[in-house]
């Protein structure tokens, strides 16, 4: 039996959403699982793409360990599986990257289980695999996703997209950890920047879903994350200035960072992402910059 799972790149945060809020994007990875006869690991595993290199080929594989994670939440053995791996999600750059594997990984068993588990099932699952929600649900229901914690379960409600934005994507060349990423943050921050951040994800949500301009330009301010992960990013300011100057509404740390994502009006993408790349190349740094589509359909399975 043969499963092709794909599943969509995804940006976190957007701003104030630190940790709850995230978009699906039609940049995708692709993952076919074939069951095999027993082999000694397990588990044989061929990648290609960009960065094909950096994946382990091992049974410590992000994929196959979530893959495994499925069989075990019912007490069973995975069977032997042959796993192709293609590649187009970059690594570490705050594209959701490991949430495509956690996802691709529980999809496949899944499906070669004969589908025991509901869907929602399955995300509660991936969501504890990952630790938190912002990417994990986009990246399997796609489009724009708000996650609020429920007691030990996750209530999820869908986000209008206006179809006048677009998101900017600029990835930088080089990477920064999740782990380098949360060091940084305070334990503990001011009632007056909670309260900051809760009226402008409330503004935000209404921006992205009417389309307004100010509403956007106001509401992707944050105060709990991004001020002190910029400094993880060289020339964070230039580009974001540069990216406001040619007619984005706002910048964001994607996820953890380093890529950044602007968002725009659909006439004016092209010149943001022209505007970001070329900052960064000024600066010495070099970055792929592009306009991508919000991914409607989240991860799929053939």
């Amino acid at each position: 039996m043969v499963v092709t799972v794909q599943v969509p790149a995804t940006t976190a945060n957007l701003g104030p959403g630190f940790d709850c809020l995230g978009v699906a994007l039609n940049l995708y990875n692709r993952f076919q699982f074939k069951q095999t006869e027993t082999s000694a690991e397990g588990v044989e595993i061929t990648v290609v793409g960009e960065q094909a290199e950096a994946v382990s080929t091992h049974s410590d594989n992000l994929l196959y360990r979530s893959f495994v994670k499925f069989y075990e939440h019912f007490g069973q053995t995975p069977p032997a599986v042959k796993i192709h791996i293609e590649l187009n999600v970059p690594l570490s750059r705050g594209l959701g990257s490991s949430a495509t594997a956690i996802v691709g990984g529980l999809l496949a068993a899944n499906a070669l289980a004969g589908n025991p588990l509901a869907s929602q099932d399955l995300l509660q699952l991936a969501i504890a695999q990952e630790g938190h929600p912002d990417n994990i649900v986009p990246a399997y229901l796609g489009g724009c996703r708000l996650a609020v914690p429920n007691n030990k379960q996750w209530e999820i409600c869908e986000i209008p997209w206006h179809q006048e934005l677009t998101p900017v994507v600029a990835i930088p060349n080089f990477e920064v950890s999740t782990q380098q990423a949360r060091s940084v943050l305070p334990s503990q921050v001011s009632r007056d920047a909670a309260i900051f951040n809760a009226s402008h994800l409330g503004l935000l949500l209404r921006a992205l879903e009417t389309g307004q301009g100010n509403w956007l330009r106001l509401g992707m301010q944050d105060q709990l994350h991004q001020p002190y992960r910029q400094q993880l990013i060289p020339n964070y300011t230039e580009v974001e200035s540069a990216a406001l100057s040619a007619g984005a509404y706002g910048v964001a740390i994607s996820g953890a960072g380093p890529t950044l994502v602007a968002i725009t009006s659909v006439a004016d993408a092209q010149t943001v992402a022209k505007e970001m790349q070329t900052t960064w190349e000024r600066a010495g740094v070099t970055a792929q910059v592009k306009p991508l589509n919000v991914s409607r359909t989240g991860a799929t399975v053939k």
